[in-house]
């Protein structure tokens, strides 16, 4: 067998995979802010459900955070992670405000399955016996999904309604795709260094977010049942 060439994994995954992660981060439902054609109803949808996946987030932002503590070969390996778990308080109270604005009642969200299903996803991956590097390319692919998301929305030609420029600018700016790019630098020197095994978990573990995250979307969109 020829030994996987383990520089630069990241970039090869994706275009690997490049159906899979355009369908995750140019989804119809992030396009139709992008060109103004969004049904409001749909981003209050998401705005409610994301509430309750972000404060499941945190938790897992945490024991990642953990893992790096004991496991990173490089001591900024915390500060990245650090900085985004801390980021997070200020994403809660966010999701609070924006929902008073739009009226959504976030007590009486009812947790769809899709988003039952990324939480306790979240949930599997905070299992102590899992690689450090199979989580932090978990959370590099969360936050990297979305960046690039918004970040369509914040284009010149775009014409994303002024309601949702807020939104946008808060995944989708130069500052957070900085974040993301610190995150992709750590998980590229981990799978480096990973084991074959770890390896096939990392890229396992990508393709569910990406699988997740378009299931997300289309539930914001749809608002099936």
């Amino acid at each position: 067998m020829v030994p996987v060439k383990k520089s630069g994994m990241i970039d090869r995954w994706v275009k690997k995979h490049l159906v899979l992660y355009t369908g995750a981060t140019s989804h119809p439902f992030i396009l139709s802010i992008r060109d103004g054609t969004i049904d409001f109803s749909s981003f209050k949808r998401w705005l409610g459900q994301d509430y309750i996946f972000v404060r499941e987030f945190v938790p897992f932002t945490a024991s990642v955070l953990l893992k790096a503590s004991k496991n990173a070969d490089d001591s900024s390996d915390m500060e990245v992670i650090l900085s985004g778990l801390a980021s997070l308080s200020d994403e809660i109270s966010w999701f609070k405000q924006e929902a008073a604005k739009w009226d959504v009642p976030l007590s009486d969200v009812i947790v769809h399955k899709s988003n039952q299903n990324y939480c306790r996803f979240l949930e599997s991956l905070m299992l102590p016996e899992l690689e450090y590097s199979v989580v932090v390319t978990a959370l590099w692919a969360i936050e990297t999904v979305y960046q690039e998301s918004f970040s369509h929305c914040l284009e010149d030609d775009s014409k994303t309604p002024p309601e949702l420029l807020e939104a946008c600018k808060r995944w989708g700016s130069e500052g957070f795709g900085e974040f993301c790019r610190s995150l992709q630098n750590i998980v590229n020197r981990c799978l480096e260094k990973a084991s074959e095994e770890e390896l096939i978990k990392a890229e396992v573990t990508f393709l569910r977010v990406l699988e997740l995250e378009i299931e997300f979307w289309n539930m914001s969109q749809e608002g099936a049942k």
